[in-house]
């Protein structure tokens, strides 16, 4: 749980620093130039007088670090506009994850950075403690699959945010990851268990996933995945156990947006075409 600050009269002065709620950019920082009574000036960073209510403000730190925190448990303000602009410092680095304690968030950087997700990256993750690299999907995995292993208890990985933040994907990375350290050389009708799990998120993400007006993907639906592994660490099976669909969304959709994938894949199939077996005369159709 995040502890939001609130700023005071007393920890606000004239020529200290603090941030204050704008209706364009959601907050701007500046120089305290004066208090009346609820009311304070500031002379924003970009040379502009703004005043507002002493209770719409924050304080700012001035020694924060201009590139970022990787754990934000590290700022000496975790109020919103803090963890904002921590969040901001670190993207324009593309740094797209950073903790806050043990929970990883996850900035969409809106295009594909294949380096940080290959075998040669999990590999420096695994058996590596929490926070020892940079904040990864791959290090909250290794976390999760070391307890499991070494507690014997059930583990679960929460993941949670709005749409279009990347919570498809950062599923993805994590399943990924735990086939990756519970995988098995033998294969079961010429697939592996954890070949099987990674290709039905396909297929579900076709009968789940639809466009919407921020999203030309996005999950329309959730469901509990369930990883099995044996005592030896390996994947021993896996279940869906929850599957909760958008179901008003069949029958009725708003537009610009549109239906379920599926649909439209099945209306976009290439028409019904027939092959003649000469030698049995038969007719098929396929």
């Amino acid at each position: 749980m995040l502890a939001w600050v609130t700023a005071t009269k007393a920890s606000i002065a004239v020529g200290s620093e603090v941030w204050v709620e704008d209706p364009d950019v959601a907050w701007i920082d500046g120089e305290v130039l004066e208090i009346k009574g609820d009311e304070i000036k500031i002379k924003s960073s970009s040379g502009k007088t703004v005043t507002a209510k002493v209770s719409m403000t924050h304080p700012k730190d001035p020694e924060a670090a201009p590139c970022g925190v990787d754990d934000m448990t590290k700022l000496a303000y975790l109020h919103e506009p803090g963890v904002l602009q921590n969040l901001k410092s670190r993207y324009d680095m593309n740094e797209i994850y950073t903790y806050t304690g043990s929970i990883l968030i996850a900035v969409n950087p809106f295009r594909r950075l294949p380096h940080l997700y290959d075998s040669h990256m999990m590999e420096q993750y695994k058996g590596a403690p929490l926070g020892e690299l940079n904040p990864h999907p791959f290090a909250v995995a290794d976390s999760a699959y070391r307890q499991m292993i070494n507690e014997g208890i059930s583990q679960s990985i929460l993941v949670s945010g709005e749409s279009g933040a990347g919570k498809t994907e950062s599923t993805k990375m994590l399943m990924r990851y735990l086939a990756y350290m519970g995988g098995r050389a033998v294969a079961s009708e010429g697939r592996t268990v954890e070949q099987q799990v990674l290709q039905s998120n396909p297929v579900l993400e076709a009968f789940g996933n639809a466009k919407t007006v921020r999203n030309n993907n996005s999950s329309r639906f959730g469901k509990f995945v369930e990883l099995q592994f044996d005592k030896s660490g390996k994947i021993s099976g896996a279940a869906i156990r929850t599957y909760l669909l958008e179901r008003s969304r069949v029958c009725q959709v708003s537009d610009p947006e549109r239906n379920y994938h599926c649909f439209y894949m099945i209306c976009a199939a290439p028409p019904e075409t027939y092959i003649v077996n000469i030698n049995e005369k038969k007719l098929h159709a396929s």
